[in-house]
């Protein structure tokens, strides 16, 4: 089971929101209006570059290994310029950009170093490179304590994709290693209202059916599992936190 392109849209808008606070204060630390020119590596379905769009008059340029949803990110961000790349071999001549930013994605590159290598290769001196958000599965909080074997079931899937699950806890020192200077790294808080149900709790679901579809013992536990998560969310007992975290730093003048 996989996740269909117009799912995996509304995948991306709900990171989109969840990060959207953290997103307005790292813009900014960064002073993002002044930008002439920024670059989204791993920009999915154009999400971003809508937003960037809308609050600046930069330029703005996304990035994908991935074709499939490119399509999608020319409609919905018209403004912007797409490209398919990999993000450990970078199209750009070097200190192209005055930003360089990614949104989740640090977590699916199997060499996270190189990666942020070629981001600060290609933003220009005293710019400024973004990890915007990054989760780490290892310090995720899940309650009632019967939901928390989803996310050792999450963890183990997501190795499985040769994803790295604890790679928010490695940005500061990705970012150290690299050279850049005034280095700041934080987490994104979390907060839990008393609604009835979470808006995008069928898509949350979604996401974790296609991770696991070949989990043979969440698979035999999925009804009860869920009937748990809706019960837990009407009663409003449900908390589930991933620590998501960011970094920005500055390339040397």
């Amino acid at each position: 089971m996989t996740l269909t392109l117009p799912q995996w849209h509304h995948r991306y808008q709900q990171q989109a929101h969840w990060t959207e606070n953290l997103r307005k204060y790292i813009y900014d630390q960064v002073d993002i209006q002044q930008a002439e020119k920024i670059l989204d590596i791993g920009c999915g379905t154009g999400v971003l570059e809508k937003e960037l769009n809308n609050i600046t008059s930069s330029r703005v340029y996304g990035l994908d290994i991935d074709f499939g949803p490119l399509p999608l990110a020319v409609k919905y961000a018209p403004d912007s310029t797409f490209t398919v790349s990999d993000c450990l071999h970078l199209p750009f001549q070097n200190g192209e950009f005055n930003i360089t930013l990614c949104h989740f994605l640090l977590l699916w590159v199997k060499h996270p170093l190189n990666a942020v290598t070629e981001m600060v290769r290609v933003t220009r001196a005293n710019g400024f490179v973004l990890a915007l958000a990054e989760p780490d599965y290892g310090g995720r909080i899940d309650y009632p304590t019967e939901l928390s074997q989803i996310g050792t079931w999450q963890i183990e899937a997501l190795k499985q994709q040769g994803a790295n699950p604890l790679i928010g806890r490695e940005l500061r020192s990705l970012f150290s290693q690299v050279g850049l200077e005034k280095i700041e790294v934080g987490l994104l808080g979390g907060q839990w209202k008393n609604t009835q149900l979470d808006q995008d709790f069928e898509l949350e679901w979604e996401v974790i059916e296609s991770d696991l579809y070949q989990n043979i013992e969440f698979n035999m536990q999925a009804g009860k599992l869920k009937t748990i998560d809706i019960a837990s969310r009407r009663t409003y007992q449900r908390i589930l936190f991933v620590p998501t975290l960011y970094a920005l730093g500055q390339v040397h003048g």
